[in-house]
This record gives structure tokens, sequence and C-alpha cells, in this order.
């Protein structure tokens, strides 16, 4: 099968290849004192960490491409083949039960976490993965469609998608909370980036089931549930970030899924591809994430 590369996506590759270069730092967030351990330190882009379900390492993009990092940080990148499909993006994960790997590359596919072909499971472009369901049957993604960016969630095998979200702001980084009964998500609908929540059967009529969860100083993007259901841990710009760019100190902040207090965990250079996914570890005490030092 030929590979259509969407011109959005082709923007998107232009404008990594027109990044600053880097040096890349994977660290290990500690979500109750915010001190972090770091298992990997490159000149290089490294982005987005998801931290496997066995605990024992970190799928990353760098490249283009996935790896795998061990977090005992006892061996060098290891590569994860994808086929015939290229120029992946930051945008993947990991199945519920370890055994599949989901990724975007203009279009999402999901291919078997040991290797094997990848396989195609949306028709429309583009189309950027950001969330698992629970019971590992359906994908949360934002996609644009007659030019807006919105919420859908779509089969594990494939088929119709269904949309979510409706409101004209910009809706992105979906993830599910761990009792599948949520989905939280980013949008600017309020007039500034919040992190917004909804039943995971989408936010109904005129999004009337969507409610927001942040509301002051910040631009927020990326929020992430903690396995045991008790944190939801997010990034957040200075006021009046348009997007979310890179190389920019951001701040990682973390609230209670029951809602309260907001506290920040960590102050860090970075932006995109610092928490794009979700990277709690399996225990719920640590979650991974990439800070960034320019190279003149």
């Amino acid at each position: 099968m030929r590979l259509i590369i969407p011109a959005l996506f082709c923007m998107t590759l232009a404008a990594q290849s027109s990044r600053p270069k880097v040096r890349s730092q994977v660290v290990l967030v500690d979500v109750a004192g915010g001190f972090s351990e770091i298992i990997y330190d490159r000149p290089g882009l490294v982005e987005a960490p998801n931290w496997s379900r066995d605990g024992r390492y970190l799928l990353v993009n760098s490249d283009g491409k996935l790896w795998k990092l061990a977090v005992d940080a006892t061996q060098p990148l290891q590569p994860v083949p994808t086929g015939a499909v290229s120029n992946l993006n930051n945008d993947h994960g990991i199945s519920p039960d370890g055994k599949w790997f989901a990724f975007s590359a203009g279009q999402i596919y999901i291919m078997l976490s040991t290797g094997g072909q990848p396989r195609q499971i949306t028709s429309e472009a583009p189309s950027y993965y950001h969330g698992w369901s629970p019971d590992g049957e359906t994908l949360a993604y934002t996609a644009k469609r007659t030019n807006n960016f919105d919420i859908y969630a779509i089969s594990r095998n494939g088929g119709p998608e269904r949309r979510l979200t409706t409101h004209a702001g910009y809706d992105d980084g979906p993830d599910y909370s761990p009792d599948g009964k949520w989905i939280y998500f980013n949008s600017d609908r309020s007039g500034s980036w919040d992190i917004w929540r909804m039943p995971a059967q989408g936010a109904g009529d005129n999004d009337a089931q969507a409610v927001r969860v942040t509301s002051d100083d910040w631009e927020d993007w990326f929020p992430h549930p903690s396995p045991d259901g008790k944190w939801l841990v997010f990034l957040s710009y200075a006021k009046g970030t348009k997007g979310h760019p890179a190389n920019q100190d951001v701040v990682l902040r973390k609230m209670p899924i029951a809602g309260g207090k907001i506290e920040e965990v960590r102050k860090l250079f970075g932006g995109q591809g610092t928490i794009n996914v979700n990277s709690w570890a399996p225990n719920s005490k640590r979650f991974a994430a990439v800070k960034y030092a320019l190279i003149p």
C-alpha cells in the first residue's frame, strides 16, 4: 500500500526539522516531591515518553521513529520497527495490556508491541492519537475535520469514527480516566487554554456535558490522569502563549482528580514533546517527562 502523507502533516514535519537544535534529558519526576532523576541525556530531539505497563521501559519518539528506553538506564535507545510507516510524530501510546502500540503518522496505526506490520485504524487525516480506553477497545484522538480540531474516538479495529466534541474551539490531548468514565482534554473554547472533561461517550448536544476543570493565569495542555485515579498532571505555559510551542519555560502541575488545589510539581525548559502523551509509572508515584536545552 502506498503511504500518502497529507499536506498538513508535511508542514508539521517541516516545522520539526526547522526546530532549533536541542539536548534532550529524559527525567523521572516524583509526583509528591517534584524531584527528578535523569535517565537519558544526549544531543538531539527525544519526545513524548510513555511508561510501559510492566514498568521496565519508556516508549519515546526521536527522528520520526519509535524507540524503547530502559527505565534503569542500562541500555541505549532500542529501535522499534514500524514497517512501511515512517515519519511518525510524537503522539503514541501503549494498550492497557501492554500488547499493542498506537502511533500517528498523519493517520493512526496500531501494531503488536513485539513488532510486525502496522494496521491503519483511521481513514481521514490528520488524526493524532492521544488516549487508549482502559478496556483496550477504543482510541481517543484529536482530528481536523471541516476546518476545526475536535475530539474523536474509534474502535481499535477501525471502522467509523465518532465525534465527541462539536464546539468551534480547538480541542486536543484527550486521555481517559482509569475507570473509563471520563475523557480529559484541553481546549481554548473559554478564550484561554484550559483543561476540560466530558463523559467518555462524548460531550453531548452542544457540548453541554463538557466541564471546565482549570481556570487561572496559565495556558494548560495535555492532561494525564494517574493510574490510581488520584491525580491529574498537565503542562502549563505562561498566559497568552499560543498553541503548545517548543522550547519554552513551562511548569508541570498537578491537581486531585476529585477536585481541589492545583500545585506546581516541577519547572523546566520544555513544551512540545515534554508530556504530549500519558507518561505515568504503573505505581502512580512518578511520571516521565523530557526537558530540553538549546545547543548554540
